[in-house]
């Protein structure tokens, strides 16, 4: 079996309505260092205490569930920001269906028999894409709350330096001395905990 880097603190969620199934992924998945969690429905799974602290996951969902389906569950699923990326497993599987979950995001979809390499591939790529976007929306959160920080004056000289105009352009466009501009640069770079140019842009376009 190929050898896969451990996520630590990642958890891989699944849900299947078959107990000899969840039994066979859990273990599967535990094989490779991961912590798992088993669900029977997607409202079993939507019902589960949120983790105070994001943790990098993936959900591992069969698309044939009693009541809500599984690609029911992914639309609901992908109308909130925070939810993990999909990997569909399913014995009864057709190119319509799986068009459907590609398109609405799945990181991939499995038919039953599959290559237990396959599947951890699969759960691998998605956790590390979760990580991913923690880290974006943790730099996004952050830099917004910055953002707040700064007067509405400084937020305007902001937007201005972003687009690349100098002081003297600012404080002609702002009608206020340049000496004033200065200051009020200096204020929003300390504010926004940026050294250059470039790096308030980079922030600028985190805050959006």
């Amino acid at each position: 079996m190929t050898s896969f880097p451990k996520a630590d603190g990642a958890i891989v969620f699944v849900v299947d309505d078959d107990p000899a199934v969840r039994e066979g992924l859990s273990s599967l998945i535990r094989s490779a260092g991961l912590k798992v969690e088993t669900f029977s429905s997607g409202r079993e799974f939507q019902e589960r205490p949120r983790p105070k602290v994001p943790v990098p996951a993936c959900l591992v969902l069969d698309i044939r569930l009693p009541g809500q389906s599984g690609l029911e569950l992914q639309s609901e699923l992908t109308q909130t920001e925070e939810h993990p990326p999909i990997i569909f497993v399913t014995g009864h599987g057709d190119i319509p269906m799986s068009v459907r979950a590609m398109k609405g995001g799945a990181i991939d979809f499995l038919t039953k028999p599959f290559q237990a390499e396959d599947l951890l591939a699969a759960v691998h790529q998605a956790i590390e894409l979760d990580r991913r976007a923690i880290i974006r929306r943790h730099e996004g959160a952050d830099a917004r709350a910055r953002y707040l920080s700064l007067t509405p004056r400084e937020r305007e000289v902001m937007a201005l330096v972003v687009r690349g105009m100098l002081n003297k352009q600012i404080a002609g466009q702002l009608g206020t001395a340049e000496i004033t501009v200065k200051i009020q640069r200096g204020r929003i770079m300390k504010k926004m905990g940026v050294a250059s140019v470039p790096d308030l842009v980079r922030i600028a376009e985190k805050v959006g």
